[in-house]
């Protein structure tokens, strides 16, 4: 069973599945996030995003990560999934997001972000945990802060 973050769905709301890939990126101890710029203010997340029809979700790790930090980095192993319901107002539509997350590892600075209203942001594990503006992302930031530690 895969575990469910935030509010539970809405009963007589449709959601669409829209699956998704996330990363704890590794830079040497540091993790490389994501700070994007929303009309609410900065949001310190993890790099990824959704899945687009017919891309396995690997190759849309590398494309979320690319596009978001200007990195490229080798995918290690997946960490587990969450679900969460939620509006997704750039889309339109109630969604039934399905988040897988991945470790990986940075491999090389291509450039800037592609995506606009990205930056790139590289902090301590135990920092992240803190930071991190999606609370699903704290267990799977706080595990592997707790593996670099021993």
């Amino acid at each position: 069973m895969i575990p469910r973050y935030g509010a539970a769905p809405r009963p007589g709301h449709h959601y669409r599945l829209r699956p998704g890939a996330y990363a704890i990126v590794m830079v040497g101890t540091h993790v490389l996030l994501t700070e994007q710029t929303l009309e609410t203010g900065a949001e310190i997340q993890l790099p990824g995003g959704g899945i687009d029809p017919g891309e396995a979700p690997v190759p849309a790790l590398h494309r979320e990560i690319y596009e978001e930090t200007g990195w490229h980095c080798q995918v290690i192993r997946r960490l587990g999934a969450y679900r969460r319901f939620t509006w997704m107002a750039e889309y339109g539509f109630h969604a039934e997001k399905l988040c897988t997350i991945y470790l990986a590892q940075a491999t090389m600075r291509i450039g800037a972000p592609t995506e606009r209203g990205h930056r790139p942001l590289l902090l301590d594990p135990a920092v992240a945990c803190d930071r991190i503006a999606n609370p699903a992302d704290r267990p799977f930031l706080r595990d592997v802060a707790r593996r670099m530690q021993r």
